[in-house]
């Protein structure tokens, strides 16, 4: 469990990612727009968990002086722990490579819950504080994917308005028959 909650921690996760993402933006249009979109949605996740930290700031295990046994696996962190950011990054990123890839973004998602699972194990949130980062990820990637949705609708849209003849070009230009 410690793993799923400090994967990050180790160089050859970062490159290992970094290598998979590349890998999805240069593999066709599908993979690249997950990816794309999954980029944009996971720091607006993180974000939006900094700002119900400060805004609610809500203690962690580790620092509720009512938890006198609580057994910390993992760094100590005197932040607030109102939304678990982890949880939250998982979430958008699974949530996007579900909406886009289908089936083939199950273990993007089955990975969200094995880190929100694992904050909660390791003793660095309360399991309210990672269903709470798991909404705002899955929020967030929605949110994103609509408005994504949206642009590429209206871009469409547009390029079928000037491709296509106007009333009055047809009205004066005569048709051969």
């Amino acid at each position: 469990m410690r793993f799923f909650s400090e994967g990050l921690n180790y160089p050859w996760v970062k490159a290992l990612l970094g290598i998979m993402l590349l890998a999805m933006i240069l593999s066709g249009k599908q993979t690249r727009r997950a990816a794309v979109l999954a980029l944009i949605s996971v720091p607006l996740a993180n974000l939006v968990t900094d700002l119900f930290k400060k805004g609610i700031p809500m203690p962690r295990p580790l620092n509720d002086p009512d938890l006198t046994d609580c057994i910390m696996r993992v760094g100590y962190a005197d932040s607030a722990g109102t939304a678990s950011a982890h949880s939250a990054n998982m979430m958008a990123a699974g949530v996007m490579f579900l909406i886009h890839l289908r089936w083939f973004g199950a273990p993007w998602l089955i990975l969200a819950i094995f880190v929100g699972l694992s904050r909660i194990y390791n003793g660095a949130h309360y399991p309210s504080q990672v269903v709470l980062g798991w909404v705002v990820g899955a929020f967030m990637a929605i949110s994103v994917h609509l408005i994504a949705e949206r642009i590429r609708k209206g871009k469409e849209q547009k390029a079928a308005e000037t491709s296509s003849p106007t009333k009055l070009q047809e009205i004066h230009e005569p048709t051969q028959s």
